[in-house]
């Protein structure tokens, strides 16, 4: 092994602990404060008898259900690759994305059916004040747990945490709208507006299931890296002085890891070993940009591409 290889792969070994340090904290706090706001929301509907205030509520419930699936996909997701799985587990995390996709709708589904029923039949809000100050608590938590994620989500690209991120900051806009229609109902006495702002917190919740599973779909199709990633790495592959050109260069993720292969193109003079080394060097240039990725890299003689193409 060359001096650039057990350099990339130090590179790659560390920058993935701290990534599945990362990831593992960012489950355990999310759980947490989930279990913290469904007993404090539960309270609160029952003194309230909010429609608006158990639309938080489940979607809390759901919250937590949806990381603990989390926290187990990222467990998965962080196992090594074995026998089996020569590619590692990663793709485990989009699954668990799609999941949580799937129980926001199911919850979604619920609240218009609760908030039909109270347009039909309307029912006072008692307690408002508890409602809001137990929603002001809930804004501030969420808030603190979204920046932590938001943190870990820059810094590993785990799609399990961004679906997780995304969901809870959905849901301070849904605690906003639900004070919004305690102030409402309590001040005017508008009883129609508690089911109203329902409806509108259950389509927000529908559009956050979308977004959470279109990129679930994308990484389990194996979708290219987003070109702005891509123009990197062959920003960094071309500034080599004896690469030529490159061709075939394949990108897609699996969870927190990428996978990059490519064609460089070098000198048909050039020896084997020299290739070799220019190889290595470029391997460990995009193993330091992309920390987290495996990198195949095939050397060519300069031109074969287009030799190639013009005898078929």
């Amino acid at each position: 092994m060359t001096e650039f290889e057990t350099a990339a792969r130090q590179a790659e070994a560390q920058g993935q602990a701290r990534k599945a340090t990362l990831m593992r904290r960012a489950t355990y706090a999310s759980v947490s404060v989930a279990g913290i706001l469904i007993v404090v929301k539960l309270a609160a509907w029952l003194l309230t008898g909010s429609v608006a205030m158990l639309s938080t509520l489940i979607d809390s419930l759901l919250d937590a259900f949806a990381s603990l699936v989390n926290l187990f996909a990222v467990r998965q997701a962080l196992t090594p690759p074995d026998r089996e799985h020569r590619f590692g587990h990663g793709k485990a995390e989009p699954l668990a994305a799609l999941a949580q996709a799937a129980f926001i709708t199911g919850s979604a589904i619920f609240l218009l059916v609760e908030a039909g029923k109270r347009l039909y039949a309307p029912q006072p809000v008692a307690s408002s004040d508890i409602g809001i100050g137990v929603m002001v608590f809930s804004i501030v938590l969420t808030l603190i747990l979204v920046r932590y994620q938001r943190f870990v989500v820059r810094r590993t690209d785990s799609l399990a945490i961004s679906a997780d991120s995304l969901h809870y900051a959905g849901d301070v806009l849904v605690n906003i709208a639900v004070i919004v229609a305690l102030v409402i109902v309590s001040q005017f006495d508008l009883l129609w507006v508690d089911p109203v702002f329902a409806l509108g917190i259950a389509a927000y919740i529908v559009w956050n299931a979308w977004q959470i599973a279109r990129g679930a779909m994308d990484m389990l199709m194996d979708r290219e890296l987003e070109p702005e990633e891509r123009q990197i790495i062959k920003d960094i592959v071309m500034a080599h002085p004896d690469v030529l050109s490159l061709h075939e260069l394949k990108t897609r993720a699996a969870g927190p890891q990428k996978f990059i292969q490519l064609h460089i193109e070098m000198s048909g003079a050039m020896s084997l070993w020299r290739a070799h080394v220019v190889s290595d060097t470029v391997e460990a240039e995009l193993q330091a940009a992309f920390p987290d990725a495996e990198i195949l890299i095939h050397q060519d003689p300069f031109g074969i591409e287009e030799e190639s193409s013009a005898v078929r």
